[in-house]
């Protein structure tokens, strides 16, 4: 045996980015001084996207939704994120390790990226939201958000929504590049999720407009938990109706044939 073969020098394996990047607990998960706090209409409808957006393949402890959360992107610039309006990730717990709300959402902890981003049009984001200064970018500044969307985080599908026109801008990752979907039927179809995403023009929270919502396979609007219910207690209440009118059938039949029940008497 060779003195080197005893002595030899011997290999670690990395640690992992759980071990040694920040986690949301060493993030903050807010900055009070930026600009652009959400509107009534930011609380609305990313409320009304995160109740329709059920993927059926996935169980609902398995899907993540996010609004007004930082997303935190580049491990080499940890304290660099962006605050889409709303994203989903699917194939995550909805809850931090599976037992906590997150303060925000770290991708180099997760391992997962988003599926899908959302912006909502403000006075003053529209340049940016839509990619149209991605090529200015000064000297050890973040990226925009269509950088980090397109080239870092690879999401494959990017909507932005402009409520004052009700323009809808679709784009898909094509190639590495985001490229503009066609609004086909509905919306537009996401495969991998098996949902459609388009506008319905109808009441939501009081207000009657339109809105950004799922659709299925089959064309028909995902509801609510509210409308849920309000289904359930209608199918309820035509049981009810169908059971108490056979019950008045079979009772007038048995008068009919001079048989009287004791509520009859």
């Amino acid at each position: 045996m060779y003195q080197s073969d005893v002595y030899s020098k011997p290999s670690y394996e990395p640690l992992p980015p759980q071990q040694t990047l920040p986690t949301m607990y060493d993030l903050p998960s807010e900055d009070p001084e930026e600009p652009g706090l959400p509107d009534e209409f930011h609380l609305l409808q990313p409320e009304l996207l995160r109740s329709t957006f059920r993927p059926p393949s996935y169980a609902e402890d398995s899907v993540f939704t996010g609004s007004d959360l930082n997303l935190y992107y580049d491990s080499k610039h940890t304290q660099w994120y962006k605050r889409p309006d709303w994203f989903a990730v699917l194939g995550v717990s909805r809850f931090y390790e599976q037992t906590e709300l997150r303060l925000s959402y770290v991708t180099w902890y997760e391992g997962t990226y988003p599926f899908v981003v959302v912006e909502l049009i403000s006075p003053g984001t529209e340049n940016e939201d839509l990619g149209r200064n991605r090529n200015l970018r000064e000297v050890n500044q973040p990226p925009n958000k269509w950088t980090v969307y397109e080239q870092i985080l690879r999401i494959p599908y990017y909507f932005v929504y402009n409520r004052y026109t009700d323009e809808f801008h679709c784009y898909g990752l094509v190639t590495n590049r985001y490229q503009p979907l066609s609004i086909n039927g509905l919306g537009v179809w996401l495969e991998e999720a098996e949902l459609g995403l388009g506008l319905w023009e109808g009441e939501y929270q009081g207000l009657t407009r339109q809105w950004l919502r799922w659709y299925d396979k089959d064309n028909n609007w995902l509801p609510t938990p509210e409308e849920r219910e309000k289904q359930r207690a209608e199918q309820e209440k035509q049981r009810a109706d169908s059971a108490e009118l056979e019950v008045a059938k079979l009772r007038q039949l048995l008068l009919e044939q001079g048989i009287s029940l004791p509520n009859d008497q």
